[in-house]
């Protein structure tokens, strides 16, 4: 038997925390599907360097070109208005060590910080496109804004697709693999998954990669 949801709010879902549903649809914890985490970072109109701990992504394309399809990036951050500015951004791969220096850059987010000092992170400009790089960042990815899209239309969160101009990979990580996977490599999101019988709410979980079998 399938436990069916719909568009409408089940009424019995917990919030794990009071604004848990004005920020995400009820979809994403009754799905849970993991996804990627890494930093986004751009400059502030200011001058001072942003990171945005971001997930919500993915990443393809064909022969002519390898895109960064970032959903759920909302239109009232710095983030959002740096890249509509500058027209670019870079994205940061690092591994799950670095996940407290990267929620240090959520708490410590105004107009006026420096968000590298805050999460202790070494500043590289990029090669292609004028926007910051974490040094280190397993894997660098210089993006130049190709569209955004209000899926929703509510004005609250955007689609912002990047094109991949440049990706730069740390030598220990550049042979198939090694490190790229397991605990020095990608880190996860897994959302929430909600209890789809009692409605109540468990915490988010962070993962790495754990290969199970090669095709």
């Amino acid at each position: 038997m399938k436990i069916s949801i719909g568009k409408e709010f089940p009424q019995y879902f917990q919030p794990a925390y009071p604004e848990e549903f004005e920020l995400f649809s009820h979809f994403e914890i009754t799905a849970g599907i993991p996804t990627v985490l890494f930093a986004i970072t751009t400059w502030k109109e200011n001058g001072k360097p942003n990171v945005c701990f971001h997930s919500w992504s993915c990443f393809h394309g064909d022969k002519t070109a390898f895109f960064a399809v970032m959903g759920n990036l909302y239109q009232h951050t710095h983030t959002y208005a740096n890249i509509q500015r500058e027209q670019c951004f870079c994205i940061n791969f690092l591994p799950i060590s670095a996940y407290d220096q990267l929620v240090a850059t959520i708490h410590h987010n105004d107009e006026e910080t420096d968000e590298f000092s805050a999460g202790h992170f070494s500043l590289v400009h990029a090669k292609t496109i004028h926007a910051p790089m974490i040094q280190e960042a397993f894997i660098n990815m210089e993006c130049t804004l190709k569209e955004t899209r209000d899926l929703s239309g509510a004005g609250i969160t955007s689609m912002v697709i990047g094109q991949v101009q440049h990706i730069s990979v740390e030598e220990t990580y550049a042979q198939g693999y090694e490190k790229r996977y397991g605990k020095d490599g990608f880190m996860m999101l897994v959302p929430a998954p909600q209890d789809l019988i009692t409605g109540e709410p468990n915490p988010s979980a962070i993962a790495t990669v754990h290969i199970e079998k090669y095709d």
